[in-house]
């Protein structure tokens, strides 16, 4: 099989990662294809430069003649085929016999294999072609047979190489019932690598349409459970974190999430998680923890937990940091909604008072941290005063 030659990395377009036909230029000085920008802007209504995510000072596009005049000139120097040349309409033929092969083919996983390196340089040929149709008939069959999971494994992972993003028919095609049932079964069964594809997928199918994971707890699968086993077993460093963007994603605006998420067993995997979480992964895992106790069903399984209260008043430091930020905000929910006597006194027992005092008295002026910290005191000052373990030199402020 005979593939083009490699272009120049600054001829390729950001977005759908081909060959650049009719360069713009944003303002902040990134040429893409005039027809993905586009996409990207007009349809999706972003505000943001795709390659940097700053946000666009103007929508202007701007034609960028003179990188046209060198895709043209290398081009013509390389022989490389126009999308409307004999030699693409070629290419468009052999990947339907490539198709067809595979479809009769008891050895789809290979053949898959051998297509990727096609694919490479021929994205939107592939699509166009109907390549993610032809993925998704081979995804859905996902028996038992082990050889027929494979080859739906490997047609995921070149689905996954795909700048189907910004294809209409493409995403309507991925939004089926069908495919989604497919993609959480690997989600559930699959390889590691066969599962960050599949988690990578319903990453970007959420980011085109973000209503996209709402259909998550309506398939019939735990897909809940599945994210939050990899996130508790720590397979992969890229698996774990992988599926914690998941997570934060699909609980970003869905109560629905959210209450499949805690009945999943969520509220104490984080909280057991984060003890020994670094700074990075423990920042995330605090705002799920908020999301999740922004629910009356969330605190209830927070405040219940032996060491919810301990885990999170762990995070809390001297420095007004993300991390900080977060953990009080989510003692502020419990405290304010769910303030039993066990949550109250664990508080006192494990330090979150102390730590709390030493935000209140830190002078870098007013902040909503500093703010929660003073009113979780002003409620609960009168019982945690009555503990032997509350600070001395502190028992006479009044903090009104």
């Amino acid at each position: 099989m005979t593939t083009d030659p490699e272009f120049p990395s600054m001829f390729r377009c950001p977005i759908s990662l081909e060959l650049m036909e009719n360069p713009v230029t944003v303002s902040t000085g990134i040429s893409y294809e005039r027809r993905s920008i586009e996409k990207w802007l007009f349809t999706y209504k972003k505000t943001t430069c795709p390659a940097t995510m700053q946000l666009l000072s103007s929508f202007d596009l701007i034609p960028n003649h003179t990188l046209k005049n060198l895709i043209l000139s290398w081009r013509a120097q390389h022989q490389y085929p126009s999308p409307s040349s004999p030699a693409s309409s070629s290419q468009h033929l052999q990947l339907t016999s490539i198709f067809s092969s595979i479809k009769s083919s008891p050895f789809k996983a290979n053949s898959l294999k051998q297509l990727r390196s096609f694919t490479t340089q021929n994205h939107s040929l592939f699509i166009a072609s109907g390549g993610v149709e032809a993925l998704r008939r081979i995804i859905i069959d996902h028996s038992s047979d082990y050889t027929a999971f494979r080859a739906c494994e490997e047609a995921l992972g070149l689905l996954n190489a795909l700048p189907f993003d910004y294809d209409d028919e493409s995403i309507e095609l991925l939004s089926n019932k069908d495919i989604i049932n497919s993609i959480l079964v690997i989600l559930q069964r699959g390889s590691a690598e066969a599962r960050l594809d599949a988690i990578t997928i319903l990453q970007r199918m959420s980011t085109v349409n973000p209503s996209f994971t709402d259909q998550l707890h309506h398939n019939g699968f735990d897909a809940f459970k599945s994210l939050l086993d990899l996130l508790s077993d720590d397979i992969s460093t890229r698996l774990s974190s992988s599926s914690l963007d998941l997570l934060l994603t699909a609980l970003a605006n869905s109560k629905p999430n959210r209450l499949s998420a805690i009945e999943a067993g969520a509220v104490c995997v984080l909280i057991e998680l984060l003890p020994d979480a670094g700074r990075h992964k423990g920042e995330r895992t605090l705002l799920l923890l908020k999301r999740l106790c922004e629910c009356a069903e969330g605190r209830r399984v927070f405040a219940d937990h032996g060491l919810g209260v301990a885990a999170v008043s762990s995070k809390i430091a001297r420095e007004f940091d993300a991390e900080t930020k977060l953990a009080v905000k989510v003692l502020w929910l419990v405290c304010s909604f769910l303030p039993t006597k066990k949550v109250v006194d664990e508080m006192m027992v494990c330090g979150a008072v102390k730590k709390l005092l030493g935000l209140i008295h830190v002078d870098d002026g007013q902040s909503s941290t500093k703010e929660k910290a003073l009113k979780m005191v002003r409620m609960h000052g009168d019982s945690w005063r009555q503990s032997p373990c509350f600070p001395c030199e502190l028992r006479a402020v009044q903090y009104f």
